[in-house]
Order: C-alpha cells, then structure tokens, then sequence
C-alpha cells in the first residue's frame, strides 16, 4: 500500500527534478524501519544516471524536503536510478515494475522463443504474464532464468 504522503512528495518534487531534465520512475516511503526511508528512483529519458545525478538530485530533494518538513520525524533520503539491466528477482519488484518494459529469458526456449519483451502484467505463483503487442502470453515460471527490464 503507498503510504499518504507519496502524492504530496511526489508534487512537491517532480518540478525540481524535471528541471534538472530527470523523471522520476517510483518513489518508496518505507516507515517500518527505524529510522524511516524514503527512496526516489530516477532516470533520464536521453543517458544513463550517473552516481554525480543522483548527489545532485539528493541535494535538492534535501533542501525542499527539509524547508517543507512535509516528513514531521527522523528519515533517510535515499536516491537510486533502477539501471538498464535491472534484474527482478522479488515480488515487489514484479509489483513495482507493473505496465514496464522488460525481457524474460527462458531455458528451454517456450513456444520456440528463448527471449520475449513485452510489458509486465503481472506475475502469480505459476506464470508470469507478459503483454507482447496486445496479446497476453503467459510464461510457466519454472522456464524462466532472467527478467530484466529492458532498455
């Protein structure tokens, strides 16, 4: 469940960051850790994010967040770019990356293919559902070595 004040979050700091020509591709609030953590994943839509973006987008996340004290208690401000050969490994990566571009490979090839791209659908105990081109296919789990989101 997002928490409530990634709405407010997100508004406050999507116009600095796409000032800096950056997107923001999630941002995670976890408040079950002491202290809490708040994480932005970003990306730039023309080169990759380099470890200097993400410093400078942490320094003017920083400043705003601290003038607004939209967070009233103790957190850390984490800044992240998901990469381009991000593998998904956990449930909440399936989840996270929900509608997402991203490659399976598949050993033995599945219905003579051994790479499909599409866009996540969703995932289950058994089967991973990939959108290729508006039509739904439904990989068995236990063919699968890699799911990566795509470039």
């Amino acid at each position: 469940m997002t928490h409530l004040l990634i709405p407010q979050i997100i508004s406050l700091t999507t116009p600095i960051i796409k000032e800096m020509g950056i997107d923001i591709v999630n941002v995670f609030f976890q408040t079950n850790k002491r202290p809490s953590i708040l994480r932005f994943d970003i990306s730039n839509p023309t080169k990759n994010i380099s470890l200097k973006d993400c410093e400078e987008v942490s320094r003017s996340l920083e400043s705003i967040l601290d003038e607004t004290a939209i967070i009233p208690y103790a957190y850390i401000l984490e800044v992240s770019s998901p990469g381009i050969s991000q593998t998904l490994n956990t449930k909440r990566d399936f989840l996270t990356f929900q509608g997402f571009d991203i490659s399976i490979t598949t050993d033995p090839p599945y219905l003579n293919k051994k790479e499909w791209r599409g866009k996540l659908q969703k995932r289950d105990s058994e089967i991973i559902y990939l959108n290729c081109k508006g039509r739904i296919v439904s990989i068995p789990r236990f063919l699968v070595v890699q799911v990566q989101l795509a470039d």
